[in-house]
Parts: structure tokens; C-alpha cells; sequence
């Protein structure tokens, strides 16, 4: 089915993949997760992605992982869309994780291609059905093939779209011209998950964006999209520009997004905490870089 020039956005518009706060201790900071998730949303946030990559997924255990996603709801109410990332290299395991975040409140699951074992497309693409066939919640498939070493292809993607709750994709493919085959040929919301694209999926006809960047400015990310789909498409352009620094030094300064939207937050007094092994904190260079481009 030919894609609508104004695609539905079923998670919201303008998403945070939310870090995972932790106390000094370690453990699962539950209520500086209410407290960030509030803030998100007074910011401009309408969805919030938890246990993504930026979320240290590989590193909480499922229990923490449900907890987060109650935490959370409770935080910001039943409006504000939660999807809850259950991927693993295990497909008994996704599922697993799949119905414990439907149980946990969650409103749709992150589901990241299987990594490590690399699968052909299709056993992949029969991994993401069994997973869609276990729940009443909608998937997000997440495709990010720099990390886990293979790719959705555009084909199996559209394939994968007559599945009645495949409904969204978090594209980091860097593929540009093979999401636009797919959003052409598909109803998929596309959701940029690669900051320095928001405003290029979104003018192509995404549905919006899942922003590591909007752990630290919301604000900023949300006025891109929000400028754009007011047609002041000049302005939209001036956003996306003034943000690339800050996109620039978190994203591809060496470090991983969890680490620098970690130390931001840590020095703008807001919850973060410390990250888990093997992640390690950036260092004072690194940190005062990031306060350089950050307004």
C-alpha cells in the first residue's frame, strides 16, 4: 500500500531515547528515571524510547527493565507514548521481554535486529514475526546495522510491513535511498534514530525521530520538527544546524550517546548517575567539549 503524504506517527513525533539512570551505588535510579522522564515531556517530548541503546540495555537485567517501564508510566501518565526495547540475539528471549513490557504498561516494543550470529534476512524476518505474533503491543523495528551486523533490507522491511503490528521503524541504516524505497512502497512510520538526519527523514515523509540529543535539549530537537511541519521549512533548516555541534560532539566525537548524554546531564544537575561496565565515563576534555556546544 502507497504511503500517505502525511504519515501517522503511532509512538508521537518527537521521541527521547531516555538514558537509564543509576544511584552512586549502581542500582536502578527509579526515581531520577520519573524525574528526567517528566522533564522530557514538559520539554517537548511526546514519546519516550527506554532500554535502547542509549538506555544500557545490555547491561539491566529484564526485572530492571519492567520496573523502568512502570516507573516511567507512572511518572508521565497514560498520554505520553512508551516504547519499551526488548531485542536481544535470543528470539525466545525478545519474546520474553516483549510480553513482560506489555504486562509492565508499555505501549510498543523496540525490537533490534539479532546481532552477533548474524541471521540471513530470512530468519531474521521470521524473527520479527514470531515476536510480533506474541503480543497485543506494536513493533518498532529498530535497524542499525553498524552494531549489530546485519541489516533489515529494504525488501524484507516491506515484507515485514503486512504484519498488522509492524507499524514503525527506528532507521539507522544510513541508507537513505533504501528508506525511501520503503516508505514509498509501505505505511511504516520511519523514525530517524540518527540525530544529524531528523530533519531529512522527517522532509521525505518520516514520522519523526528517536534523539539521543534530547536526553540534553529537548527543546531543541522538538522545535525542528515542529518548525517544519508548520511549513517554515527555512527555519527548520537554521534548527538543524545550530544543533549539529551538539549532535556532532555526542554522536561522533568517539564516544557512545550513553556516555556523553550521561556526562551532559550529570553537569547540568540532572539524573544520570554512572554507567555500567564495560561503558566508562568521559573525561574532563570530553565533558568540557560538550558544555562548549551545548546551550
Amino acid at each position: 500500500m502507497t504511503n500517505t503524504d502525511s504519515p501517522t506517527a503511532p509512538f508521537g513525533r518527537t521521541l527521547c531515547a531516555m538514558i537509564t539512570p543509576f544511584t552512586e551505588a549502581g542500582a536502578l535510579d527509579l526515581d531520577g528515571a520519573r524525574l528526567l522522564a517528566g522533564r522530557l515531556v514538559a520539554e517537548g517530548c511526546d514519546g519516550l524510547v527506554l532500554s535502547g541503546t542509549t538506555g544500557e540495555s545490555p547491561t539491566t537485567t529484564d526485572a530492571e527493565k519492567a520496573e523502568l517501564v512502570r516507573a516511567v508510566r507512572e511518572a508521565v501518565g497514560d498520554g505520553i507514548p512508551i516504547v519499551a526495547g526488548v531485542g536481544t540475539s535470543d528470539t525466545r528471549h525478545t519474546v520474553e521481554l516483549t510480553l513482560a513490557a506489555e504486562k509492565a504498561g508499555a505501549d510498543g516494543v523496540l525490537v533490534v535486529t539479532p546481532y552477533y550470529s548474524k541471521p540471513p534476512q530470512e530468519a531474521v524476518e521470521a524473527h520479527f514475526r514470531e515476536v510480533a505474533d506474541a503480543s497485543g503491543v506494536p513493533v518498532m523495528l529498530y535497524d542499525i546495522p553498524g552494531r549489530t551486523g546485519t541489516r533489515i533490507e529494504p525488501e524484507t522491511m516491506i515484507r515485514l510491513a503486512d504484519h498488522p503490528r509492524i507499524v514503525a521503524v527506528k532507521d539507522c541504516s544510513y541508507d537513505f535511498l533504501g528508506t525511501q524505497k520503503v516508505l514509498a512502497r509501505t505505511e511504516l512510520a520511519y523514525y530517524a534514530g540518527c540525530d544529524e538526519h531528523v530533519l531529512a527523514l522527517y522532509a521525505v515523509g518520516a514520522a519523526g525521530c528517536v534523539s539521543t540529543v534530547a536526553n540534553v535539549a529537548p527543546r531543541r530537537i522538538a522545535e525542528i520538527l515542529e518548525a517544519f511541519a508548520a511549513g517554515d521549512t527555512a527555519r527548520a533548516a537554521r534548527l538543524q544546524r545550530r544543533v549539529t555541534p551538539l549532535i556532532e560532539a555526542m554522536m561522533d566525537g568517539g564516544l557512545p550517546g550513553a556516555v556523553t548524554a550521561k556526562a551532559l546531564l550529570t553537569e547540568l544537575g540532572l539524573p544520570a548517575g554512572p554507567l555500567r561496565a564495560p561503558l566508562r565515563p568521559a573525561g574532563r576534555a570530553a565533558i568540557d567539549g560538550l558544555l562548549a556546544v551545548h546551550e
